[in-house]
């Protein structure tokens, strides 16, 4: 499956995902793809009120801003029709949610932006 995105400001990569809370009720929204983000899924804590998610840990990490906090909780999101189970790193002061380099461990980013072409397959 292949999933297409669109380019933003600045040439930012977005892609739609949906946000599944814990009792299967979906939340379309656009992420931003950061190749400087190591792991899944990165949110603001005040998009996640209401999930249901279970935590599971913290961890601190450096990122732009200098070391922050990020508590781990076990999220569910769909991803071109596939609902995946994932840890998602939830902080504070995240203008954007983040889709991470972890996702090109088994899909394939394809950024041609003088065609304008952008797909996570």
């Amino acid at each position: 499956m292949t999933l297409s995105g669109r380019f933003g400001d600045e040439d930012a990569l977005f892609f739609e995902i949906a946000l599944i809370d814990s009792q299967g009720l979906e939340l379309q929204i656009e992420a931003l793809f950061d190749t400087g983000f190591s792991y899944w899924l990165a949110v603001d804590k005040q998009d996640i009120d209401g999930f249901g998610w279970i935590y599971v840990d913290r961890q601190r990490m450096q990122t732009a801003r200098g070391n922050s906090r990020f508590d781990i909780y076990a999220g569910k999101i769909k991803l071109d029709g596939t609902a995946y189970d994932i840890p998602v790193h939830v902080g504070k002061g995240l203008s954007e949610v983040l889709l991470g380099r972890q996702w090109l461990t088994t899909r394939r980013l394809l950024v041609d932006m003088p065609q304008q072409l952008l797909t996570l397959g």
